[in-house]
């Protein structure tokens, strides 16, 4: 049988022909998914720009879906995931780019740290610490031993808290002084919940040493030191506290005061603080004031007379009530109705107040529990703010 080539002849063209609709297709089906995927993400930043988070994940989906192969979209998917407190769904787009071997190395340690966000904002705190461990010599390195120092805090773990916070000062990422001497006194109360007195002693030489001029680790000194019955060495302590942290001084009176009646120190102790209360007037400094003078039998009526030695130097409705308490009324019948109602509207004044969130309450604290903050409350009460 001879072959015919008159059929190659015929074939080539419509080989060729064939070829070119096939290109022609192809190229269609690009340009549409082209077209299509941004379509779809700009639909989505549209969305995110109006605050429509829901239209937005469905729109970024839908791009996902166009073109898997786009890391910049899974990443702000999975941020839009973890803004909606959809945690489970946040870490499964990151931990899918950590997954893939076509990323950049920049886009991995990217994901590392958006996967360590998520571990956090979920509460996740061991699997946290994992992931940010992993971002050590990545140039998220600064940003994960803050986040660690952070997780640290909240879980309470204060001996890695105080390593963590001495990688940052040595890194020169600013001072961490005053939160070491948080973290040695933290680790002196647990010293002191488990009985060992002489460790906790030891935990709160070093945090003075650390950051003299912090008022808490003199404080907590001064209280471990009464416990042990050396009431003469905590009045003392306390009276350098004075000195050295004078921003304080609104804590440290109260118990100075008390110290000082249980070690025979109310005479001088009641003149220094007189000699304060002249430089800039104080309610705590006043009440410790007049806990001193209460105490001599013969100074009953100038104590009260501080009360109103304080109204002619500024208004304060607490000073008023304290003097009020112990005034004989013309209607005197009365007098324990309005104490009572005195006593309840002068509360919300004698609060403290975090400097950083507002979060006010009863006592002082170190650490706000509302925002975390260090060293956040100040000294003096909600009224003289």
């Amino acid at each position: 049988m001879e072959f015919d080539l008159s059929w190659v002849l015929l074939g080539l063209p419509l080989a060729f022909v064939l070829g070119w609709l096939a290109s022609r297709l192809d190229l269609r089906q690009i340009r549409l998914e082209n077209r299509q995927a941004p379509k779809a993400y700009f639909k989505g930043l549209n969305y995110l720009l109006n605050e429509q988070q829901d239209q937005a994940i469905d729109a970024f989906i839908e791009a996902v879906q166009n073109d898997p192969d786009t890391s910049e979209l899974h990443f702000a998917l999975g941020n839009l995931f973890r803004r909606r407190g959809e945690f489970e769904r946040a870490v499964r787009v990151h931990q899918h780019l950590l997954s893939r071997a076509d990323i950049s190395q920049a886009d991995r340690h990217r994901a590392q740290h958006a996967l360590a966000l998520d571990y956090l904002k979920a509460g996740l705190l061991d699997h946290a610490e994992t992931a940010l461990l992993k971002l050590e010599g990545t140039p998220f390195e600064a940003q994960a031993r803050l986040a660690l120092l952070a997780n640290y805090e909240r879980s309470r773990d204060w001996p890695q808290a105080a390593l963590m916070a001495e990688k940052l000062e040595s890194d020169a990422q600013g001072s961490f002084a005053p939160r070491l001497a948080h973290y040695l006194c933290e680790q002196a109360a647990g010293q002191v919940a488990q009985g060992q007195p002489a460790a906790a002693l030891e935990l709160l030489q070093r945090a003075i040493s650390k950051a003299p001029e912090a008022a808490r680790s003199r404080l907590d000194l001064a209280q471990l030191q009464a416990q042990m019955g050396h009431a003469g060495e905590a009045w003392h302590t306390l009276m350098q506290a004075l000195d050295s942290t004078p921003a304080a001084i609104p804590l440290i009176v109260r118990p100075l005061a008390d110290l000082a009646l249980r070690s025979d120190h109310a005479a001088p102790t009641l003149a220094r603080l007189q000699a304060l209360y002249t430089e800039q007037a104080s309610l705590d400094v006043l009440e410790a004031i007049v806990t001193l003078s209460n105490a001599d039998p013969a100074a009953q009526n100038s104590a009260r007379d501080w009360y109103a030695h304080h109204l002619e130097k500024e208004p304060s409705l607490v000073a008023a009530t304290r003097w009020i308490a112990g005034e004989k009324l013309e209607h005197e019948q009365f007098h324990p109705q309005v104490q009572r109602a005195l006593d309840h509207a002068i509360k919300p004044l004698l609060r403290y107040r975090c400097a950083a969130c507002g979060f006010e309450a009863t006592q002082h604290f170190w650490q706000c529990p509302g925002c975390q903050a260090w060293d956040s409350y100040p000294a003096r009460r909600v009224e003289e703010l």
